[in-house]
């Protein structure tokens, strides 16, 4: 009997164990699969991320300052996952894209959330990324982060034109120098940030032979020639590996009759570890042309593999009097589409349109589409599992547009925003993705004593105000022309 009894409790101790070793095993399996795993968390204080706001605006709904979320948010936590992987390890490299139209092309906003990602992050700067060299055409407007000089005005092509005359890829935009040199100029202006860059890709497509090459100044005050280390013409992509990590550096285009060269993008890179934050924009954009006049968007998204796409595509869309929320929605998930199919985890990020006026006659009107065109932004924020921020609903809803230009923070277009309004309206959003990247936070074990406690770097207001508010002759004004 007593041996029996101890069989049976041999039998039930064997079983119990072969029934925790699956458990654990399942639960490992589990962490690999997530990457729970891979990392352990950093003591990390979040609320260094945060930027100061100015709340003395009575008309602004600070109260709404959120991004509202999908019911299915399993993509933007991917995100926050990476983010804090990169936080945590200081390996790999997030890509963040932000595309949009007039409101990026100016530069004011997507650089002010570049500046208020990296400013807390020195340590996780990467490179600039993609650029284009805008007011190397004539009357076309250049962000103010980096100079572009030009030896003579080139061709310009648009992806609004009626009929492109270029091929154009995920900048929707081209200069063209033809049947004489052209050279370009490129200076990084912010000085707060060392996008040094050691490695260039030129997009565009050579015609009639011509072979583009850089200059850089050497260490020792010199004009060097460097030639492309390799081309791939199925791609348009000519790679530069450079002796020395440069912030400025000249394209030159050595056309003769006969030849043409369009150049389509510029990315700069540098090959450290951290956040690189593109930011791509054309005006008069809306998204007809990115989905049906840049034949080489994807192939552009390739070269960067968004983690995170932030779309402020849309104010001309909705601008006119037939504006068809069906259509708009159509034409947004085909660009989804387009992503997905380069970078099939990337989050995304809709900011809904700002309110606007229309110009009729001499007078301005509201532009009554505005509500639906919010409304449409948050059905696709739950179709693509994307957050959505409502700029509409921040700015204090329809209408509101003439009290922000009443208050110096909007142009008198009645659709553009002052430097001032743009760095407002890129702090509050900056503050709602910081907002919802801890709410998603992983949970994992943390460590006990991080050497790297003090991650982000504590903000100075002053240093900042005097950075991107001064009146330099190097920075964009004020008001800004489109």
């Amino acid at each position: 009997m007593e041996t029996r009894f101890k069989l049976t409790l041999i039998k039930m101790v064997f079983k119990g164990l072969m029934i925790l070793s699956a458990f654990v095993c399942v639960w490992a399996c589990g962490r690999a699969q997530s990457g729970y795993a891979d990392y352990e968390m950093k003591d990390i204080d979040d609320s260094m991320m945060f930027v100061p706001i100015d709340t003395s605006y009575s008309f602004i709904r600070y109260d709404s300052n959120h991004l509202i979320l999908p019911s299915d948010s399993s993509q933007m936590r991917l995100f926050a996952d990476k983010w804090y992987r990169l936080l945590s390890t200081g390996e790999g490299h997030l890509n963040i894209v932000q595309l949009g139209a007039s409101h990026v092309q100016g530069g004011a906003l997507p650089h002010r959330v570049r500046y208020n990602l990296l400013t807390a992050l020195p340590n996780l700067v990467s490179a600039r990324g993609l650029i284009f060299p805008y007011s190397a055409a004539s009357k076309c407007n250049n962000p103010y982060d980096y100079k572009v000089s030009r030896t003579r005005a080139l061709d310009l092509t648009r992806c609004v034109y009626k009929e492109p005359a270029e091929k154009l890829g995920l900048c929707g935009i081209a200069v063209t120098a033809a049947n004489e040199p052209a050279d370009i100029g490129i200076t990084l202006n912010e000085p707060e940030i060392n996008f040094a860059s050691n490695s260039i890709i030129l997009l565009g497509e050579g015609r009639g032979g011509v072979k583009p090459y850089l200059t850089i100044t050497d260490r020792n005050g010199d004009s060097v020639a460097v030639q492309a280390t390799s081309t791939d013409a199925s791609l348009r992509q000519y790679l530069f590996q450079l002796p020395q990590a440069v912030d400025s550096f000249h394209i030159v285009l050595p056309c003769t009759e006969g030849q043409s060269f369009a150049l389509t993008g510029i990315y700069l890179d540098n090959g450290a570890p951290g956040i690189s934050y593109h930011s791509i924009g054309v005006n008069g954009a809306s998204l007809k042309e990115y989905t049906t006049k840049c034949p080489y968007l994807t192939t552009d998204l390739r070269m960067i593999k968004p983690d995170l796409v932030i779309f402020g595509i849309g104010i001309n869309d909705a601008s006119g009097p037939n504006f068809d929320t069906v259509v708009f929605q159509q034409r947004y998930l085909q660009l989804v589409d387009s992503i997905r199919s380069v970078s099939p985890d990337c989050a995304f990020l809709f900011i809904t349109n700002n309110d606007s006026f229309r110009r009729v006659k001499r007078n301005y009107i509201v532009n009554d589409n505005g509500p639906a065109a919010r409304e449409a932004f948050l059905r696709l924020g739950q179709l693509t599992g994307g957050a959505v921020w409502d700029q509409f609903t921040i700015m204090g809803g329809l209408g509101s547009m003439g009290t922000w230009q009443n208050n110096d923070l909007a142009q008198r277009d009645h659709i553009h925003f002052t430097r001032k309004g743009y760095q407002m309206l890129a702090d509050l959003m900056s503050n709602a993705l910081f907002e919802t990247l801890v709410q998603l936070k992983p949970n994992r074990p943390k460590q006990a004593d991080s050497e790297d406690k003090h991650l982000y770097k504590k903000r100075n207001p002053k240093k900042r105000n005097n950075t991107l508010n001064s009146n330099k002759e190097d920075e964009r004004p004020n008001y800004i022309s489109y």
